[in-house]
């Protein structure tokens, strides 16, 4: 840890940038600039400032030239500034009345690229993974549901950017915990899973953006209609499991407009105000363990 002191300045006499702030009396300003390697700014870089107890006073993100300032109670703190791609920097501060505390340019150092699977086949392990939706409900309240079942596999490819992925989904183990709800999503006027009993996703096209971010765009079929669908995913690493099995991880997100599905079904409260929303937010959370070669064969 690197500890700064602020410079005492009399307020009458700053100049500058600070000349028009004002703060109360007991309180002081601590700032600094986060530049990259080869000293360039690092804009919408996160940082996050906490008293000597833990305690988050003030978080937020630096502007278009790397720098940020906040007004914080004098005292001592901690400050966590950290970027996508580059190894977070944490430093202590001591801000004084009337002062400012300015920890000057803050280099970050690029991360190391973090180890991606094995090329091979890789399943999805479903007790450990999760296919999440939210829906809005009257303009106000979200629903949560989830699918509880579901098999894929991923083959991952050298380069990444070549791999390959395949989910089937069953469409009526869809459940927000009211069976009531859940039978009128199985039927006609949602999912109809008479008619279409699963949703499949296939993607081919893995696009890096940078740090652990990817996106994964495929066709999502879903009430017999197939639409191009973009993952924004991130990769979480490598780790074992407590057989001491290999396992990959990874989050992602995107968003579904029903009537794109012709999941249309709707009716209007009397103020005009759709009973069910027409966007539905999916969060995947998944773990994918390597196959064994050989695995099946007899």
């Amino acid at each position: 840890m690197v500890r700064w002191l602020g410079n005492r300045t009399n307020r009458g006499q700053r100049t500058g940038p600070l000349a028009a702030i004002q703060t109360p009396p007991s309180a002081g300003v601590l700032s600094c600039r986060v530049l990259d390697p080869v000293s360039e700014p690092v804009p919408h870089a996160e940082f996050a400032v906490s008293d000597a107890r833990g305690r988050k006073v003030v978080s937020g993100g630096t502007d278009p030239y790397g720098s940020f300032m906040a007004t914080v109670p004098a005292g001592e703190y901690r400050l966590a500034v950290s970027a996508e791609g580059f190894t977070p920097y944490r430093a202590n501060a001591v801000v004084g009345e009337n002062s400012l505390a300015s920890l000057g340019d803050v280099t970050l150092q690029v991360a190391r690229p973090p180890e991606l699977p094995s090329p091979g086949d890789w399943d999805i392990e479903p007790t450990h993974s999760s296919i999440a939706f939210t829906a809005r409900h009257i303009g106000l309240a979200r629903i949560h549901g989830r699918f509880n079942t579901f098999a894929g596999v991923v083959r991952i490819a050298d380069p990444m950017e070549q791999s390959a992925m395949h989910v089937v989904i069953d469409a009526a183990s869809i459940d927000t915990n009211v069976r009531m709800r859940d039978d009128h999503l199985r039927s006609a006027d949602f999912l109809d899973v008479e008619r279409f009993p699963t949703l499949e996703f296939y993607s081919d096209r893995f696009q890096h953006r940078g740090g652990m971010r990817w996106a994964v765009t495929g066709a999502l079929s879903l009430h017999g209609v197939t639409r191009t669908v973009t993952l924004d995913a991130e990769y979480l690493g490598i780790g074992n499991g407590i057989e001491g099995e290999v396992r990959a991880a990874c989050r992602a997100t995107t968003e579904l407009r029903r009537d794109d599905f012709t999941v249309s079904w709707q009716t209007m409260l009397a103020r005009g105000i759709a009973v069910v929303g027409p966007s539905i937010r999916i969060d995947l959370d998944v773990q994918i363990v390597q196959k064994q070669v050989g695995a099946g064969a007899e």
